[in-house]
């Protein structure tokens, strides 16, 4: 569990980080490419107010410009005169761009109808021409510089970015022991304080249950005598769940052997078939035979046990439970289905809870303790398992839990 949880906080730490990452960048570059668009357009627009020419004072223009831009300035354009007569191109102000492949790209912009945007490297706009009716001319302004400055700051943005996130991941994998050792300290005293709780519980109850046959003999039977033996078997069965379900949690070394998973689900089908029937309840099974696992066949058997002992405590009155065990995309799948009065879909996150019971009255005449499941979610969890639970109406219940084969 420690384990799970230094992998959750490191892993939960570092989507964060990932997440405030990205929309630093995203922000800083959107904001940088929306400021060189803007830049673009009004450079354009200053030329097509001024018939293709930069007005002699650029500062009056309502932005500071650098006295060099004049000249750092690379614009061409092409003019449809709207007649069949060829474009006019003017290409004096670039060297990059020849007549023909200004041609090219006011050809691509007409046959797409848009009036603005990029063509390659270049910022274009598209207006209408006093020259005639019909005639458009096409402005193009060379942003090859500044588009290559962008993707520079991209690129260090992002590398720089990847190289805090790798060095963050790596003091957080150094120091998430030492930040979640409080956690863990407190955690290992828990288990240790249920384990030896449990041992010491032990001696009293058995001496207790002997004093009460003891008792039983020199009184005979009494309804007093019997509550004392029952309370004390509740109770033992209480401390004997604790302790097993700390030392699975603790992830125990157990005996790992290769066994018929297809007859030990069969056979606690059998077994409690007959306890549901004494019950008015029906218990169906559909195992695929001959399935075969390797685990501790112990603690299996003890989970699917768990399963049915939960299921026919809890199904109503002439209700149904059903078990099946198959093959499901490449691994082995136990489920148990039993009807119930009603469940709250919400209540069944909390199913696998230590204490949890959906009866909020903790009515003691199912003779549960809210344990169980817990106890088949550690086995699972032990063996590599996945366990859950569903409900499609909140009148039934469906738990299941896969193994990799």
């Amino acid at each position: 569990m420690i384990r799970k949880l230094r992998i959750r906080l490191v892993a939960a730490a570092m989507l964060s980080l990932l997440v405030v990452l990205t929309a630093i960048v995203g922000t800083a570059g959107v904001i940088n490419y929306r400021n060189i668009i803007s830049d673009a357009d009004f450079r354009l627009q200053l030329l097509t107010d001024n018939s293709g020419m930069l007005p002699a004072d650029l500062n009056d223009q309502g932005r500071h410009f650098s006295p060099e831009m004049p000249f750092e300035m690379r614009f061409f354009t092409v003019l449809y005169s709207g007649s069949d007569s060829a474009p006019t191109v003017n290409t004096g102000r670039i060297a990059a761009v020849d007549e023909e492949q200004a041609v090219s790209y006011a050809d691509q912009i007409m046959a797409g109808g848009s009036t603005s945007g990029f063509v390659a490297t270049y910022r274009y706009i598209v207006i209408e021409n006093a020259a005639g009716a019909g005639s458009k001319q096409v402005y193009f302004l060379d942003c090859y510089r500044e588009l290559q400055s962008f993707h520079n700051f991209l690129r260090t943005s992002i590398a720089v970015s990847a190289a805090g996130f790798l060095a963050v991941l790596l003091l957080l994998i150094l120091t998430s022991q030492r930040i979640i050792r409080p956690v863990s300290e407190s955690y290992e005293k828990q288990k240790r304080f249920i384990t030896d709780a449990g041992h010491e519980l032990k001696t009293p109850l058995t001496v207790i249950s002997a004093d009460t046959e003891v008792l039983e003999m020199d009184y005979g039977e009494n309804e007093w005598l019997d509550d004392i033996r029952k309370q004390t078997t509740r109770l033992a069965d209480l401390t004997n769940s604790l302790v097993f379900l700390a030392r699975m949690e603790e992830q125990p070394q157990m005996e790992y052997t290769e066994f018929s998973l297809s007859d030990a689900a069969q056979e606690a089908a059998d077994d409690y078939k007959t306890v549901a029937e004494s019950k008015g309840k029906t218990l169906s099974a559909a195992v695929v035979p001959d399935l075969r696992m390797c685990g501790d066949e112990k603690t299996i058997r003890r989970l699917i046990a768990i399963f049915l002992d939960n299921a026919v405590k809890y199904t109503d009155e002439h209700g149904e439970i059903r078990l099946s065990l198959d093959r499901w995309r490449g691994q082995l799948r136990l489920q148990v289905y039993n009807t119930t009065e009603h469940i709250d879909r919400d209540s069944l996150t909390h199913l696998f809870d230590r204490f949890y019971r959906t009866d909020a009255s903790r009515n003691s005449k199912t003779g549960g303790y809210g344990l169980g499941l817990s106890i088949a979610s550690a086995i699972a969890a032990s063996h590599k398992g996945k366990i859950t639970a569903s409900t499609a109406d909140e009148k039934s219940l469906l738990i299941t839990v896969t193994f990799p084969s």
